[in-house]
């Protein structure tokens, strides 16, 4: 009788234990690079014609009227990866790469970072992801097209 309960109160135990919920995940260290860059596109009027309608206000937007030859462009400044996700507790080094633009003011106001991005050049910032939610990471100088979220997952 005796080893029949022992072997019953084991396989509840174990039983117990696969249903539980698993402890609070160890942190992960995450390194993500992040580009500044401007993705363009051009046209000849012969082709198609140069947009009447005016893009939206900010230094996000780029139109170039057409040129002699009657080329012209168009361009956005936009962070890649647009979203980064991660979980609360984790130790997140976001590496900052300029690519196009001379110059990005950027700030991501839940974890205290300003810093000025230039093209060349890279700016890392390390923190401990604290925040659940979702955190912007703007330019200032690009708006309303250079914005990134970082997602933080809450603990389970």
């Amino acid at each position: 009788m005796l080893v029949g309960s022992l072997r019953a109160a084991c396989a509840l135990a174990l039983g117990a234990l696969a249903l539980a919920p698993a402890s609070a995940a160890l942190a992960a260290k995450r390194t993500f690079v992040v580009t500044a860059v401007e993705p363009k596109g051009g046209a000849n009027v012969e082709k198609e014609p140069f947009p009447a309608a005016p893009l939206p206000e900010g230094g996000g937007y780029v139109l170039k009227k057409p040129n002699e030859e009657g080329r012209w462009e168009v361009s956005v400044y936009v962070f890649d990866p647009r979203q980064i996700f991660v979980d609360e507790g984790d130790e997140v080094t976001l590496q900052f790469v300029g690519v196009n633009g001379g110059s990005h003011p950027i700030t991501i106001e839940a974890y205290g970072q300003t810093f000025e991005l230039k093209r060349g050049h890279v700016n890392t910032v390390t923190f401990v992801a604290d925040k659940p939610g979702r955190h912007s990471i703007i330019c200032s100088s690009h708006q309303p097209t250079m914005i990134s979220e970082l997602i933080v997952a809450p603990k389970k």
